[in-house]
C-alpha cells in the first residue's frame, strides 16, 4: 500500500541498485536522500549522479555529508591510491580489496539519525548479496543484526532498514529499473574512473552482465573495450 503521508530514508550512491532502491523509496513513501563521500575515487562522479537521480524522481529532500574517517583509516583500493583497483578476473574467493571496512554502518548511521529527525521509519539501502563482490556488510545477516541495534538505540525504537533487492539477481535489478522508470542512465557503478567507465573493474562487469542477462544496452559511456561475453536474454 503507498504511503506517501508517510517519511523514508533511501541511501543514494549514485549507483544501480541504490537509483532502483530511490524509485522504490519515491514510488512509495516521500522519500528523502541521504548521499556520503567517503573519499573514494569516483567521488565527484557518485555525487552528480545523486543529484541528478534525485532531480529526475522527485525527491527534494536531500543531505550530503562528508565521512572523514573512511578515506583516513584506508584498507581499500577504493579510497588508497596506494592500492590497485583488480580487474573483476583478478578477483578470487576472499573478500576483494574493493571493500571499503564496515562501510554500510557508517552510512546507516547517518540514515538512522536523520530518520529520527524527520519521523521516518523505513531507511532503503540497495544492498545485494546475490551477484555482488562478496562484501560482508551486503549479507541479510548484518541487516538483521543492525536492525536490533537501531531498536534498541533509538528514541521510539519504530525505525526499520529494508533492503528490497538483496535476493535479486543483477539482471533482475536492472529489469525492476526499466519497469519503474528508474534513471539508470544517470547511474555511475564504475570503480575507478569518472569520465567513461573502465569496463574491467568487478563493478563494471557485474553490470554490463546484468544489463546484457536483462535483454537492455546499458546506457552510460564505457571505454572502447568488451569484457563481458554476450549472454542470451533471460
Amino acid at each position: 500500500m503507498v504511503a506517501k503521508n508517510k517519511r523514508a530514508v533511501v541511501l543514494l550512491s549514485g549507483g544501480m541498485d541504490s537509483c532502483v532502491c530511490a524509485a522504490l523509496a519515491a514510488r512509495d513513501f516521500q522519500a528523502a536522500a541521504v548521499h556520503v563521500s567517503y573519499g573514494q575515487r569516483t567521488e565527484q562522479r557518485e555525487r552528480h549522479a545523486f543529484l541528478g537521480i534525485c532531480d529526475r524522481l522527485g525527491i527534494r529532500d536531500r543531505l550530503l555529508v562528508r565521512n572523514e574517517a573512511l578515506c583516513a583509516i584506508g584498507g581499500s583500493a577504493l579510497t588508497d591510491p596506494n592500492i590497485a583497483v583488480p580487474e573483476s578476473h583478478a578477483i578470487g574467493h576472499d573478500v576483494p580489496v574493493t571493500y571499503v571496512p564496515f562501510r554500510n554502518a557508517h552510512f546507516l548511521s547517518v540514515a538512522v539519525s536523520w530518520a529520527e529527525v524527520l519521523g521516518a521509519e523505513k531507511i532503503y539501502i540497495g544492498a545485494v548479496e546475490q551477484d555482488s563482490s562478496g562484501y560482508p556488510d551486503c549479507r541479510p545477516a548484518y541487516y538483521e543484526a543492525f536492525n536490533r541495534v537501531i531498536h534498541a538505540g533509538t528514541k521510539e525504537g519504530k525505525i526499520d532498514v529494508v533492503t528490497p533487492l538483496i535476493a535479486l539477481r543483477k539482471h533482475q535489478i536492472v529489469s525492476l529499473g526499466l519497469e519503474l522508470g528508474a534513471p539508470l542512465d544517470l547511474t555511475w557503478s564504475c570503480y575507478s574512473r569518472e569520465d567513461q567507465a573502465c569496463g574491467v573493474c568487478d563493478s563494471c562487469v557485474l553490470r554490463l552482465r546484468a544489463f546484457q542477462e536483462a535483454g537492455a544496452s546499458d546506457p552510460i559511456p564505457y571505454l572502447d573495450r568488451t569484457p563481458v561475453t554476450a549472454v542470451s536474454p533471460k
